[in-house]
């Protein structure tokens, strides 16, 4: 029985509405980077899009947007493994063995179902309830050390190394899955919307000027970036200041975490500037990086057939990695083996 032990980091992102620069700055720039530092294995998590109603038609075209995200972002396909989850098997057949594993009181704990279902629990799908075992599934299958999360995800994260203690410890295999660790420094960690600065960033908000679209052209990110709400306070000296201004605290941080700066340094620059100064700063800013990502992401995205090829190679890969650890579980489990 192996027992891999050697840095593997595991993410992935959904197929569901146009990436925006908090899925840039909390997702896709830790990404590139982490390929760099560890084995790294980056899906397309379609399998998760498809506990909300996803049209057939348009799923596998939004697969592709999301694998040109990636590589436009700077994800390297011949470092990176990146593939569609749905072409790994071994995601969902592991789940189930852990569906049995978890328990429903963990379940019932966690509190993105509550905030997605809402008072309409019943009507939800039994895939969105069981939504953290696939995640724990996701991770577990390739026996990945490292995830990196947001904020919001770190529940999920715990769940995942419940699961994997809990597995170890029922089927008396100490050790064969690892605890993963979570990944949540460094800049754009949480990145929240241009309309409200209490509330994240996200594909799904009904207003377009709530974020910035990472296929945005530069009019877009100057007119959205001009709109964005703000106070009328100048920007103060030091971080503790902004703690009560939301907006202005998001807006510094987008232009921190786009420079690669921290808060402070920003301010120690900007500050007594007013929005009227630094609003037009920022746009600029927002466009010189965001600009080559999108140009990037359509021209990956004019070539369908070489992000099939890369996706179907990544997928291979995948599962290279993928079958022996379900195969050693089966075994462990006392699966018939024919």
């Amino acid at each position: 029985m192996t027992t891999h032990r050697h840095p593997r980091v595991l993410s992935g992102v959904q197929p569901t509405g146009d990436l925006h620069l908090g899925n840039y700055l909390g997702a896709l720039v830790k990404f590139t980077r982490l390929q760099h530092e560890m084995e790294t294995f980056i899906f397309v998590a379609d399998l998760h899009a498809v506990t909300q109603w996803q049209d057939p038609k348009l799923l596998k075209s939004q697969v592709r947007e999301i694998a040109a995200a990636y590589l436009a972002a700077g994800l390297d396909p011949e470092i990176a493994t990146i593939f569609p989850q749905s072409a790994v098997p071994e995601h969902a057949e592991l789940a189930w063995v852990f569906n049995c594993v978890a328990r429903l009181g963990w379940l019932d704990r966690m509190t993105q179902f509550k905030d997605k279902a809402g008072k309409h629990k019943e009507r939800e799908s039994v895939g969105l309830y069981t939504y953290p075992v696939l995640q724990a599934a996701d991770i577990l299958i390739y026996k990945a050390t490292h995830v990196p999360v947001g904020e919001d995800q770190k529940q999920h994260l715990e769940l995942t190394r419940d699961i994997a203690q809990k597995f170890n410890h029922d089927f008396e295999v100490p050790d064969f899955f690892p605890l993963p660790e979570a990944v949540i420094e460094g800049p754009g960690a949480r990145i929240m919307s241009l309309r409200d600065g209490s509330s994240k960033m996200s594909k799904s908000d009904p207003s377009d000027y709530s974020r910035i679209n990472l296929t945005d052209d530069a009019d877009a990110i100057l007119q959205k970036v001009r709109k964005a709400r703000t106070d009328p306070e100048p920007l103060p000296e030091t971080p503790d200041e902004l703690k009560e201004r939301p907006e202005a605290q998001n807006l510094v941080g987008i232009y921190a975490a786009l420079e690669g700066r921290t808060t402070a340094e920003v301010l120690t620059e900007f500050a007594g500037v007013g929005f009227g100064q630094f609003k037009p700063r920022l746009a600029d800013l927002a466009v010189a990086k965001l600009s080559p990502i999108g140009d990037a992401m359509r021209r990956f995205m004019a070539d369908p057939a070489e992000i099939d090829r890369i996706l179907a190679t990544g997928a291979g890969r995948a599962r290279e990695v993928a079958a022996p650890t379900l195969a050693e579980v089966k075994s462990i489990v006392g699966y018939w083996a024919g």
